[in-house]
């Protein structure tokens, strides 16, 4: 069976998109599946996550209908092997807000700040069936 497409995809915007895609890819693993613009800037990104979804983004815009500022995004992201990717995050210079750690629902989680502001938290958690 195929996994299904993503339908929600949780969005951001950038100050430098290109820079904060590059720091997804190197620091946390996101794959870049597309990316359109020119030399002014990106009008849209699509990153996928190795376990399923994904996230849109593009740089700031001045009067856009899209009025979110860079840096206040938060996301909570689903990874199985927490350690390593804490590991890498570090070697890519993420700023770690907190190191790994155990939660009392026994999740693995660490928290991260990108470039940008936007926080990130990743754990082993995979949310409640509906």
């Amino acid at each position: 069976m195929t996994e299904p497409r993503p339908q929600v995809w949780p969005t951001l915007v950038a100050t430098d998109a290109r820079v904060l895609i590059r720091f997804l890819v190197d620091a946390f693993g996101f794959t870049e599946t597309v990316v359109h613009g020119d030399d002014t800037g990106v009008a849209h990104a699509e990153l996928a996550w190795p376990l399923g979804g994904g996230i849109m983004l593009g740089d700031v815009k001045d009067g856009g209908l899209w009025k979110l500022q860079p840096g206040t995004f938060g996301c909570y992201v689903v990874a199985d092997d927490i350690d390593a990717l804490h590991e890498r995050a570090v070697r890519a210079g993420a700023d770690i807000l907190r190191a790994p750690y155990d939660t009392d629902y026994g999740s693995r989680d660490f928290a991260a700040r990108d470039p940008e502001g936007n926080l990130w938290q990743f754990g082993t958690y995979r949310g409640t069936p509906a």
